[in-house]
């Protein structure tokens, strides 16, 4: 049971109080999906998640045993335990005719959201936040065969480019239009030159935001995300 990469704090972020049950199963469990709580995480206890999530300790253990209940948590008991995400998540299930008709809809989605990344990171990033996303990129160069591992670590740098905004609603933008990207993203297939394409994109978006070029940013992340819009385009089943 080893905790892995560090989740956002966005995925712990305060919940809307009208809808917290289901906020909170959302949340967390888009973040499993997403690999932002990679299999084998331990979540925070159950008072520190309470505060974090400002929810009442009975709507977080009703959140828990739905996810537990749909096979994505593990409850373990005794000393040493807790709650884990689970080492095998279930299957996932086929794509439904509402999903592949509206991909175009979530790309755009996408667009809008990380245009706006793009735009703000050249202003707000850090050195040290744009250090450790050029690390990612490196480590997205040794995972072109593994695309299981490559999307995780796609996904966590996206992601990590919209917390150096230090907005928290963009980041939970970024990756709600992550978590609908992959569903759309897993039913095509992805050669290593593809992937090796989409990280040289990575790293000028970079490149760009380290630059503090506004509008070389911008264009480098809109080449990319048509890009993928291009290929989702050429490979997606039809609905």
């Amino acid at each position: 049971m080893t905790e892995v990469l560090p989740a956002p704090d966005t995925v712990f972020a305060p919940v809307r109080s009208q809808t917290a049950f289901e906020e909170t199963v959302e949340r967390l469990g888009t973040a499993i999906k997403l690999g932002l709580l990679p299999p084998g995480t331990r979540l925070p206890a159950e008072r520190e998640l309470c505060m974090r999530l400002g929810i009442a300790r009975s709507t977080l253990r009703q959140a828990l045993t739905a996810l537990a209940h749909s096979g994505q948590l593990r409850a373990v008991r005794g000393r040493g335990g807790g709650t884990f995400v689970a080492d095998r998540q279930p299957a996932a299930q086929p794509p439904s005719p509402e999903l592949l008709a509206g991909w175009r809809e979530v790309c755009d989605q996408r667009l809008a959201v990380e245009l706006g990344v793009a735009a703000l990171a050249t202003e707000r990033a850090s050195a040290a936040a744009l250090d450790a996303l050029d690390r990612l990129a490196a480590t997205l160069e040794e995972l072109l065969g593994d695309f299981a591992s490559y999307r995780q670590i796609d996904i966590l740098l996206h992601v990590g480019l919209a917390e150096t905004t230090g907005s928290s609603r963009l980041v939970m933008a970024c990756t709600e239009a992550q978590g609908q990207m992959t569903g759309l993203i897993s039913l095509i297939a992805h050669p290593p030159a593809v992937l090796s394409s989409s990280n040289a994109q990575h790293r000028r978006i970079l490149a760009a935001v380290r630059d503090r070029d506004e509008a070389r940013a911008m264009a480098a992340m809109a080449e990319h995300l048509r890009g993928t819009e291009h290929v989702l385009a050429g490979l997606l089943p039809s609905a």
